[in-house]
């Protein structure tokens, strides 16, 4: 008699629940870029333009986070980029609440962006380092933690921010100091040894890659597309008459949804096609804040920024573990530093076309062209949907991912080999 047992889910290692804690406590206390564009048109006295230009620049800065995070973390180690990443971002967060002047603040604007996102790729590649089966459960723990900080963040900055914007700064830098402190004490190195990982340079392997090059410029696409609500948003409800604490209360729904909702996520979409997944939810995002751009009153902006957070979850559940499987083992770090890359590229790019858009054309012009953009950005990850299926299959069995290009149906070419 044979006794079929449930699989067991795989429990996740102490370093996860560590770099669980660095998100909670870095996001907790880092509600400074969320709130940038209010403090700038408010406190500083820029035009919504130019506060969405600074923004931007912070995406500028984050877009070389994203590369040199990931190149240290596989050069110095997971930990010591981590660790140069938190203490930075107290330095420049520091800075950019004290700059009045308009060139200090653009050059603090970058130094933030450079410092905030450094840990991001470093702390995807420690995850990456796990076994496959443990990635999804493990992604989701952090994304998890991230939005509990950030519902924290968005409630009880919205309301200190009646008060004035300074101390928002100084929580932010403290918060760093103590994500620090965390990586310095639970966080274990995890890259391999040198010796069991051959050296490769990331750029001749990238340019090859056709599918991880498709993958990110989709990806620069849909952040775009979803990074830039958190500078019209604001714009959108101040504009009807809204003030910084209704602001952050219907953003933290963002997070409370996240908080309750994407436990469940995980176990509903952890055995699903990724890219199927994917691209709903780059759909879902597009309708979400398309909406959001038009409605005028608290319940339809709650309602829309729920569409486009089921959408948000959907990506986070399958974001990091898709592209762990694109990574080759030895470029684990840069490769999810290029991923990762792709939400500081939309954090440049959404805030100043999201703006101008906003300003030029109108909010009708701006939901328009958001709906569209998510319509497209759903064609787009189905067409690449048979390539990713046949590279992940090749990386979990170890095989070359050979005639990726001639896959048909979703089915590896060598599955029958």
């Amino acid at each position: 008699m044979t006794i079929h047992r449930a699989p067991v889910r795989p429990d996740l290692p102490n370093l996860v629940w560590a770099l669980a804690a660095t998100h909670f406590v870095s996001r907790a206390g880092g509600a400074v870029q969320s709130f940038l564009v209010l403090y700038l048109t408010q406190e500083q006295g820029l035009s919504p333009t130019t506060a969405g230009a600074v923004v931007a620049a912070v995406g500028v800065g984050g877009i070389g986070s994203q590369v040199l995070g990931g190149w240290l973390g596989d050069r110095i180690g997971r930990r010591h980029t981590m660790l140069a990443g938190f203490l930075g971002t107290t330095v420049a967060i520091v800075a950019l609440g004290s700059a009045d002047t308009l060139p200090a603040i653009w050059a603090a604007a970058v130094a933030v962006g450079l410092m905030t996102d450094l840990f991001r790729p470093a702390g995807s590649a420690a995850v990456a380092d796990l076994p496959p089966r443990q990635r999804i459960r493990a992604f989701g723990v952090l994304f998890w933690a991230t939005n509990l900080g950030f519902s924290v963040a968005t409630v009880t900055a919205g309301a200190l921010a009646q008060h004035g914007y300074g101390m928002l700064f100084w929580i932010n830098a403290v918060a760093a100091v103590a994500a620090a402190l965390i990586v310095w004490r639970r966080v274990p190195e995890t890259r391999p040894p040198a010796r069991r990982q051959p050296r490769q340079a990331l750029l001749p392997t990238l340019v090859r890659d056709r599918l991880m090059i498709a993958m990110v410029l989709l990806h620069v696409a849909y952040f775009t597309l979803f990074l830039q609500t958190f500078a019209t948003l604001p714009l959108v409800m101040t504009a009807d008459g809204h003030g910084p604490a209704t602001y952050g209360a219907v953003l933290a729904l963002n997070g409370i949804v996240i908080v309750a909702g994407q436990p469940l996520a995980v176990r509903l979409l952890g055995g699903r096609d990724p890219s199927t997944v994917l691209a709903v939810s780059m759909l879902m995002v597009g309708a979400g804040v398309g909406a959001g751009a038009v409605v005028h009153g608290v319940a339809g902006q709650a309602a829309s920024v729920l569409v486009w957070t089921l959408g948000q979850i959907g990506i986070a559940v399958m974001f990091g573990a898709t592209f762990a499987g694109i990574a080759p083992a030895g470029l684990r770090g840069r490769y999810m530093g290029v991923a990762s890359a792709a939400w500081s590229a939309g954090a440049m790019l959404g805030p100043l076309a999201g703006t101008v858009l906003l300003n030029h054309a109108g909010r009708p012009a701006l939901a328009v062209v958001c709906a569209i953009t998510g319509i497209a950005l759903f064609a787009g990850q189905q067409a690449l949907g048979p390539a990713l299926r046949c590279r992940t299959a090749a990386q979990e069995h170890r095989r070359p991912p050979v005639h990726c290009a001639s896959v048909r149906a979703g089915r590896p070419a060598y599955a029958n080999s």
